[in-house]
């Protein structure tokens, strides 16, 4: 599973970094404003991240899931309560995805986007972005758990993953505190630009270095 999540983390990154924003503060040619009239132009290309990103999100549960009898049985709470907060946010992140690839996609390539503004991922103070914050807020809570939780490490392996999801969880969590605070109303999509980029850098190199160890341990 660590394997899958390091190669999916990989494309996902990939995929995401070379999606253009069409809007919102990071947008600087070609912006489309609301209620973003032509963002039936660029289907399927601006939703083509989503999916390896849901695989993601999921394969981070199992991920987390997997941790919990591997870790020392005294911090195993600690991984079991990350899990469910992984489970919750890669359940948000799935709900939130899936609208956008099953009603908002072919709505747009119908011609029926009247309505669809607030949903649609280019309205960065709709509903798609107000998900994704709440989603990865959660991931950031998961990584904080398991960073607790893979502290009993007795290999150099096992510590730099610990620190890694330690850093990566606190990251999130500050990074939404301190935009909220500075931004407040016009927060827009720039925390979940943040904790996206912490998401799969986090999952990149802590499924790198779990593959390793998990196989040293068998």
């Amino acid at each position: 599973m660590a394997p899958a999540t390091a190669v999916v983390g990989v494309v996902s990154l990939a995929v995401g970094v070379t999606t253009p924003p069409r809007s919102g503060p990071f947008c600087s040619d070609d912006c489309m404003a609301f209620p973003y009239p032509d963002a039936a132009t660029f289907v399927p290309r601006d939703y083509l991240w989503m999916y390896p990103g849901v695989l993601l999100t999921l394969l981070f549960v199992v991920l987390a899931m997997c941790l919990v009898p591997w870790v020392a049985p005294r911090h195993r709470l600690s991984a079991a309560i990350a899990a469910c907060f992984s489970a919750i946010g890669a359940a948000l992140i799935t709900v939130d995805y899936g609208i956008q690839l099953s009603f908002v996609q072919p709505a747009l390539l119908a011609g029926e986007s009247q309505g669809l503004s607030a949903l649609t991922q280019y309205d960065p103070h709709g509903m798609f972005i107000a998900l994704e914050n709440i989603g990865y807020a959660l991931l950031g809570v998961a990584f904080g758990f398991l960073g607790i939780a893979l502290a009993s490490g007795t290999s150099r392996l096992e510590r730099v993953v610990c620190w890694i999801f330690a850093l990566g969880g606190a990251l999130i969590i500050a990074g939404l505190l301190l935009l909220a605070a500075i931004f407040r109303a016009e927060l827009d999509y720039r925390f979940e630009v943040m904790a996206l980029t912490v998401v799969w850098l986090v999952l990149i190199s802590s499924g790198v270095l779990l593959s390793v160890a998990f196989a040293r341990r068998v």
